[in-house]
């Protein structure tokens, strides 16, 4: 194998596998935070300073997003939707706090648009292979195929 060769099906689900694993655990690190360190209080607190639409609807819901959402991506159940809502939070992120501290971190959009586009990225490949969903999809497509009847002449 070169390594100008595109790669195998094996590594693309590896790799997408390894992309949602870690972005599950940096969204699940930052959900737990929000959730059991700072508290709905908290977090809507710190919502409101940043200028947040709704702090006390948008914190708590963006710390429990994050939190199950991390967990869901770690595990790969209903990655697309999930990736798709943290997309969403960190494009929010980046147009209501990041985007005015400039590109590089701590307070810059770096970070934050890293974790945008894995999500993205997450949202229009799914989950890959090795996860919850494609074992749904693979049980839900033999239980269809199994239940089909032939045809009788």
């Amino acid at each position: 194998m070169s390594i100008f060769s595109p790669g195998t099906i094996r590594q693309y689900d590896l790799g997408i596998t390894i992309l949602r694993v870690i972005t599950g655990i940096i969204f699940t690190a930052h959900g737990a935070q929000k959730l059991f360190v700072f508290g709905f209080a908290g977090v809507s607190g710190a919502f409101a300073q940043m200028g947040a639409p709704l702090p006390g609807i948008t914190g708590p819901l963006v710390g429990l997003l994050e939190f199950f959402g991390g967990l869901a991506l770690i595990v790969g159940l209903l990655t697309r939707l999930v990736a798709l809502g943290l997309a969403i939070d960190m494009l929010g992120a980046i147009l209501i706090v990041h985007i005015h501290n400039g590109f590089f971190a701590p307070n810059g959009v770096e970070f934050v648009l890293a974790l945008l586009t894995a999500a993205a990225t997450l949202a229009l490949t799914g989950a890959g292979s090795l996860s919850l969903d494609a074992a749904i999809d693979r049980r839900r497509s033999s239980g269809a195929a199994s239940t089909v009847r032939p045809r009788t002449a």
